[in-house]
Protein backbone atom coordinates (compact mmCIF):
# COMPACT_ATOMS: atom_id res chain seq x y z
CA UNK A 1 0.00 0.00 0.00
CA UNK A 2 1.77 3.57 -0.79
CA UNK A 3 1.39 6.01 1.52
CA UNK A 4 1.49 10.21 0.95
CA UNK A 5 2.53 11.60 4.35
CA UNK A 6 1.51 15.37 3.11
CA UNK A 7 -2.40 14.28 1.82
CA UNK A 8 -2.33 12.46 5.05
CA UNK A 9 -1.29 15.14 7.54
CA UNK A 10 -3.80 17.74 5.58
CA UNK A 11 -6.40 15.36 6.36
CA UNK A 12 -5.36 15.08 9.91
CA UNK A 13 -5.08 18.49 10.06
CA UNK A 14 -8.74 19.54 8.35
CA UNK A 15 -10.30 16.55 11.05
CA UNK A 16 -8.84 18.77 13.75
CA UNK A 17 -9.85 22.36 12.53
CA UNK A 18 -13.33 20.93 12.39
CA UNK A 19 -13.17 19.24 15.73
CA UNK A 20 -11.79 23.09 17.37
CA UNK A 21 -14.71 24.46 15.25
CA UNK A 22 -17.51 22.25 16.76
CA UNK A 23 -15.78 22.53 20.31
CA UNK A 24 -15.57 26.33 19.84
CA UNK A 25 -19.52 26.63 18.40
CA UNK A 26 -20.44 24.26 21.19
CA UNK A 27 -18.94 26.26 24.06
CA UNK A 28 -20.12 29.69 22.95
CA UNK A 29 -23.73 28.34 22.53
CA UNK A 30 -23.93 27.16 25.85
CA UNK A 31 -22.55 30.20 26.85
CA UNK A 32 -24.02 32.82 25.13
CA UNK A 33 -27.53 32.57 24.23
CA UNK A 34 -27.12 34.86 20.75
CA UNK A 35 -24.59 32.80 19.25
CA UNK A 36 -27.07 30.07 17.68
CA UNK A 37 -29.49 32.58 16.59
CA UNK A 38 -29.86 32.07 12.81
CA UNK A 39 -29.28 36.28 12.68
CA UNK A 40 -26.11 35.89 13.97
CA UNK A 41 -24.86 33.11 12.23
CA UNK A 42 -25.79 35.12 9.09
CA UNK A 43 -23.55 37.75 10.53
CA UNK A 44 -20.88 35.94 11.10
CA UNK A 45 -20.78 34.55 7.32
CA UNK A 46 -21.26 38.09 5.98
CA UNK A 47 -18.27 39.16 8.63
CA UNK A 48 -15.91 36.51 7.07
CA UNK A 49 -16.96 37.03 4.09
CA UNK A 50 -14.25 39.82 2.76
CA UNK A 51 -11.32 38.27 4.84
CA UNK A 52 -12.20 34.87 3.40
CA UNK A 53 -11.94 36.14 -0.48
CA UNK A 54 -8.38 37.35 0.76
CA UNK A 55 -7.38 34.39 2.23
CA UNK A 56 -8.31 32.05 -0.72
CA UNK A 57 -6.17 34.70 -2.83
CA UNK A 58 -2.99 34.92 -0.66
CA UNK A 59 -3.45 31.14 -0.49
CA UNK A 60 -2.57 30.81 -3.94
CA UNK A 61 0.78 32.80 -2.94
CA UNK A 62 1.68 31.37 -0.36
CA UNK A 63 1.77 27.66 -2.24
CA UNK A 64 4.83 29.36 -4.54
CA UNK A 65 6.16 30.39 -0.81
CA UNK A 66 5.81 33.46 -1.32
CA UNK A 67 3.77 36.01 1.04
CA UNK A 68 1.96 39.16 0.45
CA UNK A 69 1.63 41.89 3.02
CA UNK A 70 0.00 44.62 0.81
CA UNK A 71 -3.68 43.14 1.15
CA UNK A 72 -5.09 45.62 3.38
CA UNK A 73 -3.60 48.53 1.54
CA UNK A 74 -4.71 47.36 -1.96
CA UNK A 75 -8.23 46.67 -0.27
CA UNK A 76 -8.56 50.69 0.21
CA UNK A 77 -6.86 51.82 -2.93
CA UNK A 78 -9.05 49.62 -4.75
CA UNK A 79 -12.05 50.62 -2.84
CA UNK A 80 -11.53 54.20 -3.30
CA UNK A 81 -10.90 53.80 -7.12
CA UNK A 82 -14.47 51.92 -7.06
CA UNK A 83 -16.09 55.03 -5.57
CA UNK A 84 -14.31 57.19 -7.40
CA UNK A 85 -16.29 55.90 -10.38
CA UNK A 86 -19.20 55.38 -8.51
CA UNK A 87 -20.82 58.18 -8.18
CA UNK A 88 -24.68 58.64 -9.68
CA UNK A 89 -25.64 58.83 -13.15
CA UNK A 90 -22.00 58.97 -14.49
CA UNK A 91 -21.11 55.69 -15.30
CA UNK A 92 -22.92 51.87 -15.26
CA UNK A 93 -21.93 49.59 -12.30
CA UNK A 94 -19.54 47.70 -14.48
CA UNK A 95 -17.17 50.68 -14.32
CA UNK A 96 -16.34 50.80 -10.72
CA UNK A 97 -16.70 47.00 -10.25
CA UNK A 98 -14.09 46.90 -12.90
CA UNK A 99 -11.92 49.79 -11.94
CA UNK A 100 -11.46 48.25 -8.03
CA UNK A 101 -10.71 44.85 -9.75
CA UNK A 102 -7.80 46.18 -12.01
CA UNK A 103 -6.49 48.74 -9.63
CA UNK A 104 -6.61 44.80 -7.49
CA UNK A 105 -4.82 43.35 -10.14
CA UNK A 106 -2.19 45.99 -11.47
CA UNK A 107 -1.42 45.84 -7.89
CA UNK A 108 -0.90 42.25 -7.54
CA UNK A 109 0.99 42.01 -11.09
CA UNK A 110 3.29 44.33 -9.92
CA UNK A 111 4.44 42.81 -6.82
CA UNK A 112 4.83 39.62 -8.96
CA UNK A 113 7.15 41.48 -11.72
CA UNK A 114 9.26 42.68 -8.90
CA UNK A 115 9.19 39.55 -7.40
CA UNK A 116 10.43 37.73 -10.74
CA UNK A 117 11.89 39.79 -12.63
CA UNK A 118 13.52 42.43 -10.27
CA UNK A 119 14.75 39.50 -7.87
CA UNK A 120 13.33 41.03 -4.83
CA UNK A 121 12.23 39.30 -1.56
CA UNK A 122 8.26 39.09 -1.48
CA UNK A 123 8.58 40.07 2.08
CA UNK A 124 10.42 43.56 1.05
CA UNK A 125 7.94 44.18 -2.45
CA UNK A 126 4.60 43.52 -0.76
CA UNK A 127 5.69 45.73 1.99
CA UNK A 128 7.09 48.68 -0.39
CA UNK A 129 3.37 48.09 -1.81
CA UNK A 130 1.84 48.18 1.18
CA UNK A 131 2.90 51.78 2.17
CA UNK A 132 2.63 52.79 -1.53
CA UNK A 133 -1.10 51.48 -2.34
CA UNK A 134 -1.91 53.04 1.05
CA UNK A 135 -0.57 56.86 0.34
CA UNK A 136 -2.13 56.58 -3.03
CA UNK A 137 -4.96 55.92 -1.36
CA UNK A 138 -5.19 58.98 0.63
CA UNK A 139 -3.98 61.31 -2.63
CA UNK A 140 -6.66 59.72 -4.76
CA UNK A 141 -9.37 60.64 -1.78
CA UNK A 142 -7.73 63.75 -0.70
CA UNK A 143 -7.60 61.92 2.77
CA UNK A 144 -11.28 61.32 3.49
CA UNK A 145 -14.11 58.89 2.49
CA UNK A 146 -15.03 59.15 -1.15
CA UNK A 147 -19.21 58.96 -0.46
CA UNK A 148 -22.06 59.45 -2.92
CA UNK A 149 -22.29 55.94 -4.14
CA UNK A 150 -24.84 54.59 -6.52
CA UNK A 151 -27.43 52.78 -4.85
CA UNK A 152 -26.41 49.67 -7.67
CA UNK A 153 -23.31 49.40 -6.37
CA UNK A 154 -24.11 49.35 -2.24
CA UNK A 155 -27.12 47.17 -3.15
CA UNK A 156 -23.89 44.36 -3.90
CA UNK A 157 -23.92 44.61 0.52
CA UNK A 158 -27.41 43.59 0.36
CA UNK A 159 -29.05 39.95 0.73
CA UNK A 160 -30.13 37.60 -2.74
CA UNK A 161 -33.06 35.82 -1.13
CA UNK A 162 -31.80 34.27 2.01
CA UNK A 163 -27.92 34.84 1.70
CA UNK A 164 -26.01 37.80 1.48
CA UNK A 165 -24.61 38.34 -1.71
CA UNK A 166 -20.97 38.98 -0.15
CA UNK A 167 -21.34 35.02 1.10
CA UNK A 168 -22.23 34.84 -2.55
CA UNK A 169 -18.51 36.09 -3.77
CA UNK A 170 -16.65 33.90 -0.93
CA UNK A 171 -18.37 31.02 -2.17
CA UNK A 172 -18.19 31.61 -6.03
CA UNK A 173 -14.04 31.97 -5.38
CA UNK A 174 -13.72 29.06 -2.78
CA UNK A 175 -15.19 26.93 -5.77
CA UNK A 176 -13.70 27.87 -8.59
CA UNK A 177 -10.43 28.25 -6.99
CA UNK A 178 -10.36 24.54 -5.14
CA UNK A 179 -11.36 23.32 -8.52
CA UNK A 180 -8.34 25.26 -10.46
CA UNK A 181 -5.73 24.26 -7.66
CA UNK A 182 -6.99 20.30 -7.68
CA UNK A 183 -7.70 20.05 -11.92
CA UNK A 184 -5.99 22.29 -13.46
CA UNK A 185 -2.26 21.84 -14.47
CA UNK A 186 -1.17 25.92 -13.52
CA UNK A 187 -3.10 24.79 -10.61
CA UNK A 188 -0.51 21.86 -10.17
CA UNK A 189 2.23 23.54 -11.01
CA UNK A 190 1.84 26.28 -8.20
CA UNK A 191 2.41 23.60 -5.58
CA UNK A 192 5.39 22.35 -7.67
CA UNK A 193 6.78 25.77 -7.64
CA UNK A 194 6.80 26.39 -3.59
CA UNK A 195 7.49 22.58 -3.24
CA UNK A 196 10.54 22.73 -5.10
CA UNK A 197 11.53 25.41 -7.21
CA UNK A 198 14.25 24.17 -9.16
CA UNK A 199 12.91 20.66 -9.58
CA UNK A 200 9.85 22.38 -11.38
CA UNK A 201 11.89 24.44 -13.41
CA UNK A 202 14.32 21.50 -15.05
CA UNK A 203 10.61 19.36 -15.49
CA UNK A 204 9.48 22.47 -17.69
CA UNK A 205 7.50 24.61 -15.49
CA UNK A 206 7.85 28.22 -16.55
CA UNK A 207 8.49 29.46 -12.68
CA UNK A 208 7.69 33.31 -13.41
CA UNK A 209 4.73 32.55 -15.00
CA UNK A 210 3.33 30.51 -12.05
CA UNK A 211 4.42 33.46 -9.62
CA UNK A 212 2.52 35.52 -11.70
CA UNK A 213 -0.75 34.04 -11.55
CA UNK A 214 -0.53 33.50 -8.23
CA UNK A 215 0.68 37.43 -7.38
CA UNK A 216 -1.75 38.48 -10.11
CA UNK A 217 -4.81 36.28 -9.16
CA UNK A 218 -4.21 37.79 -5.39
CA UNK A 219 -4.57 40.85 -6.36
CA UNK A 220 -7.86 40.54 -8.39
CA UNK A 221 -9.17 39.25 -5.53
CA UNK A 222 -7.92 41.60 -2.99
CA UNK A 223 -10.07 44.32 -5.65
CA UNK A 224 -12.96 42.22 -5.17
CA UNK A 225 -12.75 42.38 -1.17
CA UNK A 226 -12.16 46.12 -1.65
CA UNK A 227 -15.32 46.32 -3.99
CA UNK A 228 -17.31 44.52 -1.40
CA UNK A 229 -16.12 45.86 1.13
CA UNK A 230 -16.75 49.51 -0.25
CA UNK A 231 -19.92 48.68 -0.98
CA UNK A 232 -20.75 47.18 2.63
CA UNK A 233 -19.60 50.52 3.88
CA UNK A 234 -21.44 53.01 1.43
CA UNK A 235 -17.94 54.50 1.13
CA UNK A 236 -14.68 54.41 -0.42
CA UNK A 237 -12.13 54.91 2.84
CA UNK A 238 -8.82 55.25 2.28
CA UNK A 239 -8.03 54.18 5.69
CA UNK A 240 -10.11 50.64 5.17
CA UNK A 241 -8.54 47.49 5.17
CA UNK A 242 -6.15 47.94 8.51
CA UNK A 243 -4.20 44.77 9.58
CA UNK A 244 -6.85 42.97 6.80
CA UNK A 245 -3.46 40.91 5.72
CA UNK A 246 -2.61 39.63 9.17
CA UNK A 247 -6.43 37.88 8.99
CA UNK A 248 -6.30 36.63 6.34
CA UNK A 249 -2.78 34.84 6.40
CA UNK A 250 -3.86 33.66 10.25
CA UNK A 251 -6.37 31.73 8.36
CA UNK A 252 -4.82 30.00 5.63
CA UNK A 253 -2.11 29.46 8.07
CA UNK A 254 -4.65 27.54 10.42
CA UNK A 255 -5.93 26.04 7.59
CA UNK A 256 -3.06 23.98 7.04
CA UNK A 257 -1.14 26.10 4.05
CA UNK A 258 3.02 25.89 4.82
CA UNK A 259 4.92 29.20 4.66
CA UNK A 260 7.18 27.15 2.37
CA UNK A 261 5.16 26.57 0.26
CA UNK A 262 3.43 23.37 -1.68
CA UNK A 263 1.12 22.20 0.89
CA UNK A 264 -2.34 23.48 1.24
CA UNK A 265 -5.94 23.56 -0.09
CA UNK A 266 -8.90 25.98 -0.52
CA UNK A 267 -11.22 23.26 1.83
CA UNK A 268 -8.22 23.88 4.35
CA UNK A 269 -8.56 27.82 4.23
CA UNK A 270 -12.28 28.18 4.63
CA UNK A 271 -12.06 25.94 7.78
CA UNK A 272 -9.25 28.72 8.89
CA UNK A 273 -11.43 31.56 8.00
CA UNK A 274 -14.61 30.19 9.85
CA UNK A 275 -12.70 29.84 12.52
CA UNK A 276 -11.15 33.17 12.63
CA UNK A 277 -14.52 34.51 12.42
CA UNK A 278 -16.66 32.19 14.95
CA UNK A 279 -13.40 33.64 17.98
CA UNK A 280 -13.72 37.15 16.71
CA UNK A 281 -17.54 36.80 17.06
CA UNK A 282 -17.46 34.71 20.31
CA UNK A 283 -15.16 37.41 21.69
CA UNK A 284 -17.73 40.27 20.86
CA UNK A 285 -20.20 38.43 22.56
CA UNK A 286 -18.56 37.91 25.32
CA UNK A 287 -17.74 41.47 25.66
CA UNK A 288 -13.71 40.77 25.57
CA UNK A 289 -12.10 44.25 24.84
CA UNK A 290 -10.66 44.84 21.74
CA UNK A 291 -7.20 45.24 23.21
CA UNK A 292 -7.77 41.68 24.57
CA UNK A 293 -9.34 40.48 21.71
CA UNK A 294 -5.58 41.64 19.81
CA UNK A 295 -3.62 39.30 21.84
CA UNK A 296 -5.82 36.62 21.49
CA UNK A 297 -5.49 36.87 17.83
CA UNK A 298 -1.34 37.26 17.97
CA UNK A 299 -1.32 34.09 19.92
CA UNK A 300 -3.25 32.39 17.48
CA UNK A 301 -0.99 33.19 14.59
CA UNK A 302 2.02 32.63 16.87
CA UNK A 303 0.62 29.60 17.34
CA UNK A 304 -0.10 28.58 13.70
CA UNK A 305 3.12 29.10 12.68
CA UNK A 306 4.94 27.64 15.41
CA UNK A 307 2.02 24.49 14.65
CA UNK A 308 3.41 25.13 10.69
CA UNK A 309 7.15 24.97 11.44
CA UNK A 310 6.47 21.39 13.32
CA UNK A 311 4.71 20.08 10.86
CA UNK A 312 6.81 21.27 8.08
CA UNK A 313 10.27 19.54 10.51
CA UNK A 314 8.61 15.60 10.97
Amino acid sequence: MIHFPAFDRNLRHRFGIVVVLAVIAALLALTTDSFATAANLTNVARQVSINGILAVGVTFVLLTGGVDLSLGSVVALSGVVCALFAHPGEYSLLVPMSMGLLTGALCGLLNGVLVTRGGIAPFIVTLGMMTVARGLALILSGGKPVANMMPALTDLAGDLGPLPIPVLCFATVALLSGIFLGRFRLGRHLYAVGGNEQAARAAGVSVTRVKLLAYGTCGLLTGLAGVVLAARITTGQPNAGQAYELDAIAAVVIGGTSLSGGVGSVIGTILGVLLIGIINNGLDLQGVSSYYQAVIKGVIIVGAVWLDRRQSRS
